[in-house]
């Protein structure tokens, strides 16, 4: 088509009374065409215009990068981990995990001793930080040492006619934590284990306070050992009852706890078969206190464990 033909019909469309006539012209169908056309377009944007929120539980991670020759370490950080809220879009936010938010607590340039700081969350690209909770954490930061700990083989259940020997490869870990920390630490023991003659297995350690409770904050080398039961199978051993003996005339027992009230017995079968309790005795002395008890045990016969009381005396009237 020649511009010749065009300009004409082009023409008429730059009127705005040739418009306007057209735009009268069918006026009802054109309005509910755009209308509909309004509530598609907006339809099928929801999503991308959908901003939403979404809360992920974040662990800390701590940052020191103060200089100096001896190591430091942070403990009883609490909390260990915050309650971090982003915006953003639905599926961007639903693709995310607490792994992927970095909260970080920085305490370069601290002093030793207890501290009390802010928590620096970035949020992922596409993200918005809308909160953290709560937004400061608190612990104590000391010079990190190292102690060496024996291990302690724990056995599961272990057959009361039956001498068990574990050997742990190594015999000895490392424990480093801060000077604080690692002073709790009372012994190393594995997890608990149950094992065949001659069979070996590698097993995780923990540390353990006076109390038997796990220690956090401290870091073990190596983190696992190898344990080999070394006995050949079953021995000659029972376990039997412990009775404390009378006291001496002049003395009275108000109160008397035998720790352990049951101790294994290592003899030849037919011993151990007649053997139904061990009398102990103990020294007597007015208060309250603790001593080792004596076993009176048959020639021959052998206890595996020592055994102590808990006594409360007073003299008879």
């Amino acid at each position: 088509m020649r511009w010749a033909e065009v300009w004409p019909r082009l023409r008429r469309w730059l009127s705005p009374g040739y418009v306007l006539r057209r735009l009268r012209q069918n006026w009802l169908p054109k309005l509910l065409a755009l209308a509909l056309a309004t509530v598609l377009w907006f339809l099928s944007t929801e999503g991308e215009r959908a901003t939403v929120e979404q809360s992920y539980d974040v662990p800390i991670t701590v940052r020191d990068t103060t200089g100096g020759t001896e190591r430091r370490a942070v403990s009883g950080l609490t909390p260990q981990s915050v309650r971090v809220t982003l915006s953003g879009r639905p599926e961007r936010l639903r693709e995310l995990r607490g792994t992927n938010i970095e909260a970080v607590l920085d305490v370069t340039g601290e002093g030793e001793g207890s501290f009390n700081r802010p928590v620096t969350v970035v949020p992922p690209p596409s993200t918005t930080l809308s909160r953290v909770l709560p937004e400061r954490a608190e612990g104590f930061v000391d010079t990190e040492v190292s102690r060496p700990f024996g291990v302690v083989v724990s056995v599961a259940a272990p057959p009361e006619n039956a001498l068990l020997r574990y050997v742990a490869t190594p015999a000895e870990v490392t424990v480093s934590g801060t000077g604080r920390v690692l002073g709790t630490v009372e012994r190393v023991v594995t997890s608990p284990v149950g094992l065949s003659p001659g069979e070996e297995a590698s097993v995780n350690l923990l540390a353990l306070d006076a109390q038997g409770q796990p220690v956090g904050d401290v870091r073990l080398q190596p983190s696992r050992v190898t344990v080999l039961r070394g006995d050949s199978g079953d021995l000659p051993v029972k376990s039997v009852r412990v009775r404390l003996a009378p006291p001496p005339p002049g003395w009275r027992v108000r109160s008397a706890q035998l720790e352990p009230a049951v101790v294994r017995v290592i003899a030849l079968p037919g011993l151990l078969a007649r053997l139904q309790e061990v009398v102990g005795e103990t020294e007597y002395r007015e208060g309250n206190y603790a001593a080792p008890v004596r076993l009176n045990l048959p020639a021959g016969a052998q206890a595996l464990e020592e055994v102590q009381v808990r006594l409360q005396v007073e003299r008879a009237p």
